[in-house]
Formats: C-alpha cells, sequence, structure tokens
C-alpha cells in the first residue's frame, strides 16, 4: 500500500494491547541519510500560550504493526515521548 502524508494524517492511532485510542498522526520522522521513514509524531495538547501539556509520541516504525485504510494499529510497549517544542514560530524564519 502506498500512503501519503495527507492520508496518513487521516488515520487514528491505536494500541493493539489495549485498544486505547492515542490520536491521530501529525507528523513523520524521516532519515535523510537514508532516505528512509523513521517513524510517526503524534503531538501532544499543548497547554495556554504553549505551555507544556501532554508530551508528544513518536512511535517507531518497528512498533507499527498495520497501517489500514482508516486506522494506524501500534504496539505501545515501543513508544516513545518527547517534550520536545515543536518550532520557534515566526523567531526561526528570521534566524
Amino acid at each position: 500500500m502506498i500512503c501519503s502524508l495527507s492520508e496518513l494524517r487521516a488515520k487514528e492511532v491505536v494500541d493493539i494491547r489495549t485498544g486505547e485510542r492515542l490520536g491521530t498522526v501529525d507528523d513523520i520522522r524521516f532519515d535523510t541519510a537514508d532516505s528512509r521513514v523513521t517513524g510517526l509524531v503524534i503531538y501532544g495538547r499543548r497547554g495556554i500560550f504553549g505551555a507544556s501539556g501532554v508530551d508528544d509520541t513518536e512511535i517507531p516504525c518497528s512498533a507499527v504493526r498495520v497501517v489500514g485504510t482508516d486506522i494506524v494499529l501500534v504496539d505501545h510497549h515501543e513508544l516513545t515521548y518527547s517534550t520536545k517544542i515543536k518550532g520557534n514560530g515566526f523567531k526561526s524564519l528570521f534566524e
């Protein structure tokens, strides 16, 4: 199955062990040296004015079990969490 990023972003991510809905795919991790996708990212919810909230979830490709037409099934024990803030807004445009 060939899937574009925009199609992938519409898919719900579900843990196969618990049935928990983790969210939808927001981004991918791409290794430019190998030209391959290394994982999927689900952004965490941010608090007011970008204050810390729920951490981002990174799903390595090894944790993805099935990519279906509407859903991505993953094995939760291989997930990693990150508190990395996404970008710097306009500040990064002027550096």
